[in-house]
């Protein structure tokens, strides 16, 4: 387990580092949802999400992460240092910059409240490293629910830019915003 959070009227938050091997099954049924379009791995196999996944348990710069809720896992978190991925050649990267990608529920209705409720426990597991002073993000221009999710949670939106894969929408959330919306109990 990486990193833990009660989350009131949901129950305990974990992170959990994904195992390519053991998850690569449960992660194909979830890349693989019409639901999940955004994520770009609609047409893969089984095989081919258990050797993206071990690709990337073997970078420094990138991790993967089930979410679990009370045991139960309901989605995909990955992070990266942008400066080590292709949105690095297309922004000023900054010191203190962290990327970060988001699957919840995949499959099904995530309950009501959930991703409003997960957002923040992610930003501060990812805020918890000191040097750590903008999230980073990059959701396809044409996936209209997580740009709208993202402008709740205080991301500002900067340029499009275009990816090797996707037109995207290029999105920072700074410490010191989330801190503001989020003050610590």
């Amino acid at each position: 387990m990486t990193y833990q959070q009660d989350i009131p009227g949901f129950g305990e938050l974990r992170l959990v580092v994904v195992d390519p091997t053991a998850h690569a099954e449960l992660l194909h049924g979830w890349v693989t949802q019409p639901r999940a379009t955004f994520w770009g791995m609609g047409g893969y196999t089984v095989d081919e999400v258990r050797e993206v996944y071990a690709f990337i348990d073997g970078l420094d710069t990138h991790h993967a992460y089930l979410i679990m809720l009370d045991g139960d896992p309901v989605g995909l978190f990955q992070t990266y240092l942008p400066e080590a991925d292709p949105v690095g050649e297309r922004y000023p990267v900054r010191d203190g910059d962290i990327g970060m990608h988001l699957l919840l529920a995949p499959g099904h209705r995530p309950p009501r409240g959930l991703t409003t409720a997960v957002g923040p426990a992610l930003a501060r597991f990812l805020f918890g490293d000191p040097t750590r002073q903008r999230i980073v993000v990059e959701p396809d221009v044409r996936n209209h629910l997580a740009l709208r999710r993202l402008e709740r949670e205080g991301f500002t939106f900067d340029e499009e830019i275009e990816m090797p894969d996707k037109r995207a929408q290029l999105a920072f959330l700074t410490r010191s915003r989330f801190e503001s919306d989020h003050p610590t109990p």
